[in-house]
């Protein structure tokens, strides 16, 4: 009471037992809520609930549709027969141990009596009037001791007994009063960070205006990077140009070029120094690592002459990730179903990883460096300890579907998260142990059904993981626990627009006195 925003939650016995479905916003503030019987929801519509939402002047109602393609047609699976309103029995009846069911009755408009909705207190609606057969009022009082008669278009109490009203009677385990039990022990653990809430920020913070950007990167790239003091966009133009913009410079941005990245070859992936915030690694299609450093201030004019270039694929390179600990060492993944190691210093391969046999979809280093994980197209997870050997450490079994995976170090250091799909493309991520890959996955958890990888994002020092794909608009948080249920899913965000891409800043970009965590 006293807020406007509903939420709508879909419950199942089964972890996640709660799932947010939507919310709505709604224009007044609440001073009352009631929901509308199911005999009077618009099914040929799919209106699944409506619900009347009291305000200080007006009573509103709020309806939830379900989405169909064919709205010509009546939909069983959304609308199974509903409790009728005729009683089951009276109440000496019911003292006498009858314990029969009301009668079910069907939402189909055809199968409906007239009258659906019956009440002693509307005159000329009582039980005898709703579409009987017998105009004979005194068949009621015949039919007494098998409860109340029930019109030809209802179900008759016995027949009642149906698969669903068996799964959802009191056998079902859910009888159990919350006085006996606390309520978090009915739903489970829940996440300390449940109530994040994901904002945008005011429009003065925004770069517009941006023209001609690539949205073809490959799906093994996050489509663009960002440090704390700028971020590099790939564009359409020819010659693999890279738009370098000012964070400290938001608003609209001119509509003349701006000054760029001349990288010669379509952009596959590109990435900070973590500990340089001016030095840019590009890597092309043409096989090779540009090195590029921005001047101090930004990008003024053009640039067209690398700091270095890397060589040493003979295909295509997937990916690129500068090492978390020490500086000038870059790892990069390639068609050539290989992973190279460089020394920026001495611009040249000092290692080259063996043991893949088809596309590399991501790879990870550990955080305290030591250890460098991939997720492969062949279905298996690999770790290995480049200091130790060029051969994998230890393998695991990986997601199923070859649609595309990636993966990131969780919880210290000491799990592995992996995004992927399943046989039948549905999204799922998966928890694995860092030290026993080939146990596989400790839990498995199932998002949604949608094309592009989950791109997971995570956040130490709350242990909450970040997932959205290209051209989403929403995207899932959960925290991510060492002990089951392991996954705590807590309040997702949503954004107007599918996002193209979606890149996190360093934790010192956070306002903290917000509270800002990410």
């Amino acid at each position: 009471q006293g807020e406007n925003l509903l939420y709508c939650f879909e419950v199942a016995p089964t972890q996640p037992a709660l799932t947010q479905v939507t919310q709505c916003r709604t224009e007044g503030s609440t001073r009352g809520l009631a929901a509308v019987p199911r005999l009077a929801l618009d099914v040929m519509a799919c209106e699944v609930l409506r619900v009347l939402q009291l305000t200080d002047t007006a009573l509103v109602p709020v309806s939830f549709l379900v989405p169909r393609k064919s709205v010509q047609e009546f939909h069983e699976d959304l609308f199974p027969d509903c409790t009728g309103t005729l009683p089951a029995t009276d109440a000496q009846g019911w003292w006498a141990g009858d314990s029969q069911q009301v009668g079910r009755v069907s939402l189909h408009p055809a199968r409906r009596p007239t009258e659906t909705f019956t009440s002693p207190i509307i005159a000329g609606t009582g039980p005898t009037s709703t579409g009987h057969t017998d105009t004979d009022t005194g068949h009621t009082d015949a039919d007494q001791t098998s409860g109340y008669s029930s019109p030809s278009s209802l179900a008759s109490p016995s027949s009642a007994a149906t698969s669903l009203s068996a799964s959802t009677g009191p056998s079902s385990g859910f009888a159990s009063s919350p006085s006996q039990k606390s309520l978090q022990s009915i739903l489970g653990p829940s996440s300390r960070f449940r109530h994040a809430q994901g904002r945008v920020l005011h429009r003065d913070r925004h770069l517009t205006n941006l023209r001609g950007l690539s949205l073809t990167t490959p799906g093994e790239s996050d489509g663009f990077c960002a440090n704390h003091q700028r971020v590099a966009l790939p564009l359409l133009s020819a010659g693999g140009q890279i738009a370098v913009l000012e964070l400290s410079k938001p608003g609209r941005l001119p509509d003349a070029a701006v000054p760029t990245i001349q990288n010669g070859a379509a952009v596959a992936d590109l990435t900070w120094d973590p500990f340089d915030p001016r030095r840019l690694a590009v890597a092309g299609e043409d096989a090779k690592i540009r090195l590029w450093r921005i001047p101090e201030g930004g990008l003024q004019e053009t640039l067209q002459e690398p700091e270095a270039i890397l060589r040493g694929h003979t295909e295509k390179i997937y990916s690129i990730r500068f090492h978390p600990v020490a500086s000038d060492l870059l790892v990069s993944s390639s068609y050539d179903m290989t992973v190279r190691i460089w020394e920026l210093s001495a611009g040249r391969e000092v290692l080259c990883l063996q043991g893949h046999t088809d596309q590399i979809f991501s790879m990870a280093w550990s955080p305290d460096g030591k250890k460098l994980a991939t997720v492969s197209k062949d279905g298996r997870i690999r770790l290995y300890e480049p200091r130790r050997s060029s051969q994998p450490q230890q393998e695991g079994p990986g997601p199923e579907g070859g649609r595309g995976a990636r993966l990131v170090w969780v919880c210290g250091g000491d799990y592995l998260l992996v995004s992927g799909f399943d046989s039948r493309s549905e999204r799922r991520i998966l928890l694995y142990r860092a030290q026993a890959l080939p146990e596989g996955p400790l839990s498995v958890l199932g998002l949604d059904v949608a094309p592009s990888t989950l791109l997971p994002f995570y956040d130490e020092d709350t242990s909450v993981v970040f997932l959205t794909g290209k051209g989403d608009t929403r995207v899932f948080l959960y925290e991510v626990t060492p002990e089951p249920p392991y996954f705590l899913e807590c309040n997702s965000f949503t954004s107007n627009e599918p996002h193209k891409g979606f890149v996190f800043l360093p934790k010192t970009a956070c306002e903290v006195r917000e509270v800002e965590f990410a």
